[in-house]
């Protein structure tokens, strides 16, 4: 049901993105890097927060860590991330399907700016096996999303 949602979605709004069904889970960033050859900051992780009153989705790069002092202040009050249930009511999708498109319910959209770090990011579409290609600007148009900067990237390796 999620993922026929996120292709009627699809269909009506960008009908050139296709999805990408794999055999393997791609539930998880690591799985889904591995699987699609990407970096893991590829995989446009989208997570459900409630803040205040309100419940959002924020979508980020794989290899983001969500910050707590940066949510606070971004959306005014403390971001506490929504049970599993709760998020399969909300947005129709199970946790590791998650993504903007095809939602049960209107929500909130945000991107973080560590999707910007690549030219092509791969959210979920819907489904434990399931992602489309496409570059974060016309992700963020797509989904009506507001940009925000709620994360902190990982230092880079260092070299010997």
């Amino acid at each position: 049901m999620s993922l026929e949602s996120v292709r009627t979605f699809l269909a009506e709004h960008a009908p050139d993105l296709e999805i990408i069904e794999l055999e393997a889970s791609t539930s998880t960033v690591a799985l889904a890097a591995e699987a699609h050859g990407v970096a893991p900051g590829q995989i446009a992780k989208t997570l459900a927060f409630r803040v205040g009153e309100r419940q959002v989705l924020v979508v980020a790069g794989g290899d983001a860590r969500f910050d707590n002092r940066k949510l606070r202040a971004t959306f005014g009050a403390k971001a506490k991330m929504l049970d599993a249930e709760t998020v399969l009511a909300l947005t129709g999708h199970p946790v590791g399907g998650v993504c903007p498109f095809g939602l049960a319910k209107p929500l909130p959209i945000y991107c973080d700016a560590s999707l910007m770090s690549y030219d092509e990011v791969l959210p979920a579409a819907g489904s434990l096996n399931s992602a489309v290609r496409i570059a974060p600007e016309r992700l963020g148009k797509l989904v009506g999303a507001e940009w925000v900067d709620v994360c902190t990237l990982p230092e880079p390796a260092e070299s010997d």
